[in-house]
């Protein structure tokens, strides 16, 4: 992919938006310093991201490793001699004394030795100076504003993994709050492209299988795994087995791990039973406290916490104001407080093979199966959105109370349009979604009957199609009422874009 001039690396994989933005900021034609901030969760490729970056641009990359405020500074001192070509070391009495000749290094003429500092500037792993050296920040901030009003061709990138402290650098006072032109978050690959990037494309039940237990973290695979990939559905099981479960492989311990490196994180036992409780489908603010033994307004806190390091979400009701449900973010973090936590110590003993064997039904229920509703959510917002005849609002699930029934209807996916100029709000679909449940004509009577719901509480529901998304397929009455319009059916190898999908929305 090329943008203004410079093409992405083919060992780079996927990562085309997330590389034009950064060429994009090192390349805007401005006189004046410039400050981006780059964060996303551990094992995400963001060090890969950059050092393809700066290996392009000839850039300055420093790593920051754990350790004292001194021995920081020494390292960052004998980097930039490095790259400026200096014979001898660069000393820095302190932090301000580095910051201070970094940025005069990349004004018109700033030399040391024959060499130069490049336009573009790499901080990796930023938390650890921060936790040594607090002054950092403003220090930064000060030279930003300082050359702002004289040349400078500094293009500086912070990175870091610990979410809540990336988070904070530009948020409410904070020093360089309005001082940052770039802010990107490094994600995990979509479901789609971690498909790819597996090799596994082609087997959409692997991939749905591979996605719900690891997500889109590319490290996983090689670093991690070093290539050690299923061949097949038929492998999945002995492959889990030797792998996640296997108590000789860094994935077994990974999950603690990740929790462990948030900086915020102090009580981990906590944080664990918060996780847990979600991943038992404890989803609301009330059923996790329960679940943990606590008040709601008590677990505020590590609520917090775990939305700021991006491993737990809090997705808003889209039919019910003020309501909500939270969902582990991490697959890994779900899949370890659902099938490994509770038989860990028999997992630790070697017995995976036994405990797979009887994970099957709670694999099923708490780890497939609401990531499938989240995988069937994020297709809609993706490419299934084509599909719809109408401007795509937005787009989340749902709980439509039946009164008469006496029951509540969950609506797994839906496209809601807020009504606006007198407008009603409408509903452009309402979607379900099984992992492992062949869905048929119940499952289209629920949904209609949602829809009447809806359309009595003033949802204007008039083009609402419904559609149904299922990983072990459709009733032979539900594909005939597909055929008849106004229903959709989406499978996995919809999903995967290896079939069209069945029916339409009007």
């Amino acid at each position: 992919m090329r943008q203004s001039g410079l093409v992405k690396p083919p060992h780079v994989f996927d990562r085309v938006s997330e590389w034009e933005a950064l060429v994009a900021f090192v390349e805007r034609p401005l006189p004046q310093a410039m400050l981006g901030v780059v964060s996303g969760r551990r094992r995400m490729g963001k060090t890969y991201l950059l050092r393809a970056l700066v290996e392009q641009y000839g850039g300055f990359y420093f790593g920051a490793t754990a350790g004292t405020a001194t021995e920081s500074l020494r390292q960052f001192g004998a980097a930039l001699a490095e790259h400026v070509g200096s014979p001898a070391p660069l000393s820095f009495t302190t932090w301000d004394d580095a910051i201070s000749s970094l940025f005069d290094l990349a004004s018109p003429g700033g030399r040391v030795a024959g060499g130069k500092v490049s336009r573009l500037v790499v901080i990796d792993e930023f938390p650890y100076l921060v936790k040594v050296a607090p002054e950092l920040p403003s220090l930064i901030q000060r030279e930003i504003d300082r050359h702002q009003t004289r040349e400078s061709r500094m293009r500086m990138l912070l990175c870091g993994s610990a979410m809540s402290v990336m988070g904070g650098l530009l948020a409410s006072t904070a020093p360089l709050r309005g001082r940052a032109q770039l802010e990107l978050v490094v994600r995990p690959f979509g479901y789609r492209a971690a498909a790819e990037f597996w090799g596994v494309a082609d087997e959409p039940a692997l991939a749905a299988r591979l996605h719900a237990v690891l997500g889109g973290t590319p490290a996983y695979r090689r670093q991690f795994l070093a290539d050690d990939v299923p061949e097949n559905l038929r492998a999945f099981d002995d492959w889990i087995c030797r792998t996640v479960l296997s108590p000789f492989s860094p994935l077994f311990r990974e999950a603690r791990y990740l929790l462990a490196e948030e900086a915020d994180i102090r009580d981990t036992a906590l944080y664990h039973s918060v996780l847990a409780a979600v991943a038992q489908g404890n989803t609301t603010r009330g059923g996790i406290a329960g679940y943990i033994g606590r008040k709601a307004v008590d677990i505020s806190h590590p609520l917090n916490v775990l939305e700021d390091s991006h491993l737990l979400v809090r997705e808003s009701d889209v039919f019910r104001a003020g309501k909500s449900q939270y969902r582990v973010a991490e697959p890994l973090i779900n899949f370890y407080e659902a099938v490994m936590r509770p038989a860990w110590a028999r997992l630790e003993s070697g017995q995976a093979t036994e405990v797979w064997g009887q994970a099957t039904e709670r694999f099923a229920a708490q780890v497939a199966g609401p990531h499938f509703e989240a995988v069937c959510r994020d297709y809609v917002i993706g490419p299934g959105r084509s599909l719809l005849s109408t401007s795509l609002g937005e787009v989340g699930s749902g709980i439509v109370t039946d009164s008469a029934e006496r029951r509540q209807l969950q609506v797994d996916v839906a496209v809601v349009e807020p009504g606006s100029g007198g407008q009603r709000p409408s509903v452009a679909l309402l979607g379900e979604a099984k992992w492992g449940t062949v869905m048929g004509s119940g499952h289209l009577e629920r949904l209609n009957r949602a829809r009447e719901l809806l359309a009595g509480r003033g949802f204007d529901t008039a083009h609402c199609g419904l559609a149904f998304f299922s990983a072990a397929g459709f009733s032979d009455s539900l594909r005939a009422a597909a055929e008849r319009g106004g229903v959709l059916l989406v499978g996995l190898d919809e999903l995967y874009g290896r079939a069209m999908p069945i029916g339409f929305v009007p």
